[in-house]
């Protein structure tokens, strides 16, 4: 069974920084394209940050800067580390595992920014 699970979430204050980590299990976690998607409340889904399984990543424009997506394939971890922290950023953030195997999804963790 696979499985994703997220951790590192939070409350941070406008400006911090806050890293997200996302373990996966059950699969060959090299074979997969991973992702960070955030949903406000009240809002879609959306993409956050892609890497591919060759490490090519890609940004939705309104994080390009601030977030950087990396993985390590030993640890069958991927990342996200969130810098310069705006309000605007708060939402539950999801991890995603796309590839021939399949598409999977964490259950979510909450990230707070806030003075």
């Amino acid at each position: 069974q696979v499985q994703l699970v997220e951790s590192g979430g939070g409350l941070v204050q406008p400006g911090g920084s806050l890293r997200l980590s996302c373990a996966v299990s059950g699969t060959i976690f090299s074979l997969y394209a991973m992702g960070w998607y955030r949903q406000a409340p009240g809002k879609q889904r959306d993409m956050v940050a892609t890497i591919t399984s060759g490490g090519t990543t890609n940004y939705v424009d309104f994080v390009k800067g601030r977030l950087t997506i990396s993985k390590d394939n030993a640890k069958n971890t991927v990342y996200l580390q969130m810098n310069s922290q705006k309000p605007e950023d708060t939402a539950v953030y999801y991890c995603n595992a796309n590839g021939a195997l399949g598409n999977h999804w964490g259950q979510g963790t909450q990230v707070t920014v806030s003075s």
